[in-house]
This record gives C-alpha cells, structure tokens and sequence, in this order.
C-alpha cells in the first residue's frame, strides 16, 4: 500500500505539482483526427487540468491554445477561423498556432501592444490518427518512434473511451494482468465475442491455477508477464509498460502488431483511454477495428457506463459470461477501474505477489518524478535522434517449448523482437525528429 502523501504524488497532475510537471515531459495525445477534420470547428478540450481550444489554421496546421482569450477571457473555441489564425468573437483579437497576437481591433493606429501579449500555446503533431502535444518547458523532445508512431496511418487504427476515474487506476489496470483470467473470462462463442451455442451448464468461471507475474525493468519502462506452467511448456503472455501511462498489449491485433492503451489525464478524477492497434504488414481494416471496439457514442463516453451499472446481467454470470458484462472488455475495466472511486484510496490496498508490476511501475515512477524535481530528464524522454529506438517495446503470447528453461528462453525472444523491430522500422524512423506543427 501507498501513504496518502505518495498516492497524492502519483495521482495530482494539475499545473505545478510534481506528477503534473512530470506528465508535462512527455508527448501526450489530445484528440483523434476525426475530432478535427480540415475546416472543423474548434475543440474545447481539457488536458492535466488545462482549459484548452484544439484547431486548425486555413494552412491546415493543428494549433492548441488557452481556451480563454488574453483579452477579456472569453471562450475561444467559439471563434472564427481566419485570417492566419483564431480570433475571439468577443472583441476580434486574433491569434496564431503559436500562440502569437496578430491583431487586436480597436487599439488605435501604429500600437504594438499586440507584440506583448504571448497566449498560452504548445505544439502539436500529428501521427497515427491522433494528435500529439507537448506541455511542458522548453524546447519539445523528440517525438518518441515508437512503432506505431513511424508507420502509415493506414496500418494504425486509433480511438479513445471516456474514464470516470483518475489516470492511475486506468493504466495499472493494463499491468494487472491476472485479472484477465477472472474480470475477462467467459464462453466464447464460434466468432470469439458472443455467447455459446447450446446448453453446456452452469458457467462456473474460471477454477484455480498456478499462474503468476513476473517484471523485468527496462530502458523505459517495464516488461510484464503473466507465466503458466503447462504439460506442453511455459505458456506466456507479455506487454509492456512505457512511462509514463502507455501499456502494449496483444489484444484486439494481427499475428504481426499489437495493441496499446494509453492513459491520458483530463483532470484528477477523469482521464481519457487512447488505444491504437496497428498491423506492420498490411493496412488495417479500420471498420472491423470499430466495429470490435465500439461500445461508445460519438462523445467516446461508453455506452455501458456507472450510471446504468454497465448493464450487468446476473443471469448471464452463470450462463457465459463471468462479469455478466457480455463480451465487451471495456465496461468490465471501467467498471473495475471507476468502482475504486475517482482517485483510488490506495492506503487501503494489500498489494499480493502477482501484483509485481504495479509494484516496480509505482516505485519507476516516483524516481522519475524525483529526477525531474531535481533538474534531470524523465525517464523515456529521448532528445538525442541517435536513441530515438525502443527495442523492448512489444507485445507476445505463446508457449515455450518443453523443457526449456524459460528465464533463458525469454531473453533469447527479446534478442529476436529487438532484431525484427530494428528490421522493420520505416526508413528515418530511429534517427530523424518530426517537424513541430
């Protein structure tokens, strides 16, 4: 368990607090792309506890600016966009991406006022079917080439699910990988996400077994395992963990991609789930892709919610489905996830051994939050294009085979997914930064 001071260290991320300064290091993703097609209107969004209006210039450049105008503090996302930029309705200040003042009508003839006013601004990018951003002091670090992030958009399909909880309890849902075999578990018809066919009995859920967690730490974040001993060998599912709040997993993929969620604060006690789910080899079918993750309406907010109690059915817990939540993993996570309440008391948790993972993320966490007290760099943020690469960042289930040594085993398959990765990676994608805007 956390003390209160470390659980509130972990969790507050607004302006000024450590966790929110250290969130601020990273990249983070503030919409999809289908939140702000060419000649959209602006978005209000709101992001670590920033007001923020999302936009496009009539070049086409996604800007992210304060949502109150430097002005008289009116609401820019109901401004109009023109002229190079987005200008206030109220009294026509006018404001480029940058967060520069063009004009300000009504000021007389010749001021320059207007070069005195910097409007709270950060840059953007745009990868992958989403937006990215950087909130944090100084020049931006490079945008990290991860895999999913160097390929065609064709090859990534992106989306995003409301959370009514903080950050935290989201992302270490991801590493508690034991909760699969229980939260997640159900019959599973012909197609894999629907009901048996026939009568086959009392549905029981899953009996007692011998599987366990393991963690390996690495460069920038861990490796989490989920190990079962079996007559054919080690079963193995892995993914891994990417600070600050970026977990890969399996999931909904193709033998060659995986998937990833990646956690992003609102505020303290609501935060949004972007996951994207790539194939390397081949454009992904991007409607199959919704069709499987859509349990939500176009606010992202799940249809199966708190509010209707995600429409547990009971009867259907002994029938197929262990969660009575049918075969939609998303509302069985919120449902764990938002039930710990809006911020997780965690001075009242009794971590066990296979919560191993959470265990060395939390502890990851505070000595890269330290680091950036103290002046140095977060852990995973990469500024040198030369160590724009991340080799351990995979995802894999299997068996090893009979026999084997699988501590041995497992270091071997990391040598082989570093090799392919480097194999693989697009032309430029390890070495060159993106251009910011």
């Amino acid at each position: 368990m956390l003390t209160a001071e470390e659980n509130e260290l972990l969790t507050i991320t607004n302006p000024g607090t450590p966790a929110g300064e250290w969130m601020r290091r990273y990249w983070q993703p503030v919409a999809l792309l289908e939140e702000l097609p060419p000649g959209g209107a602006p978005v209000p969004v709101k992001l670590l506890g920033e007001e923020l209006v999302l936009f496009r210039d009539e070049q086409g450049r996604p800007g992210l600016l304060g949502l109150h105008c430097s002005h008289r503090g009116a609401d820019l996302s109901y401004g109009r966009l023109e002229d190079g930029g987005l200008r206030c309705i109220y009294h026509g200040w006018l404001y480029d991406v940058h967060g520069k003042c063009l004009e300000q009508p009504g000021e007389p003839a010749g001021s320059t006022f207007h070069e005195k006013i910097q409007h709270r601004a950060y840059p953007c990018v745009e990868r992958s079917g989403a937006i990215f951003t950087y909130m944090g002091p100084g020049e931006p670090p490079l945008l990290p080439a991860y895999e999913w992030l160097t390929l065609p958009e064709e090859h990534v399909f992106s989306i995003k699910l409301f959370s009514e909880c903080n950050y935290l309890q989201g992302s270490e849902g991801n590493y508690d990988w034991i909760h699969t075999s229980y939260l997640h578990a159900g019959r599973r018809g012909p197609t894999g996400n629907g009901p048996v066919n026939g009568d086959l009995g009392p549905f029981k859920g899953p009996k007692a077994h011998n599987e366990w967690a393991e963690a390996r730490l690495k460069p920038y974040g861990l490796q989490h395992l989920k190990i079962t001993p079996g007559a054919d060998g080690w079963r193995f599912s892995i993914g891994t963990f990417i600070m600050p709040a970026t977990f890969c997993f399996g999931g909904l993929s193709t033998s060659n991609g995986h998937s990833l969620n990646w956690h992003v604060p609102i505020d303290d006690t609501h935060h949004w789930k972007f996951t994207f789910i790539f194939d390397r080899d081949r454009p992904m079918d991007k409607v199959e892709a919704r069709r499987n993750r859509a349990d939500s309406g176009p606010d992202y907010k799940a249809f199966r919610n708190k509010g209707n109690r995600y429409l547990q059915d009971r009867d259907s817990m002994f029938v197929d489905s262990y969660s009575g939540m049918a075969f939609v993993f998303q509302p069985q996570d919120l449902c764990a996830t938002e039930g710990a309440g809006p911020i997780q008391d965690r001075t009242q948790e009794h971590l066990g051994s296979s919560d191993v993972a959470i265990a060395a993320a939390r502890q990851m966490m505070f000595a890269s939050i330290k680091d950036v007290q103290e002046g140095r760099e977060a852990l995973g943020v990469v500024r040198n294009p030369d160590e724009n690469h991340f080799p351990y960042n995979f995802a894999w289930s299997g068996t090893t085979p009979t026999g084997t040594d699988w501590k041995t085993w497992l270091d071997e398959l990391d040598a082989r997914k570093q090799a392919q990765l480097v194999a693989t990676a697009p032309s430029g994608s390890v070495s060159t930064n993106v251009a910011v805007r």
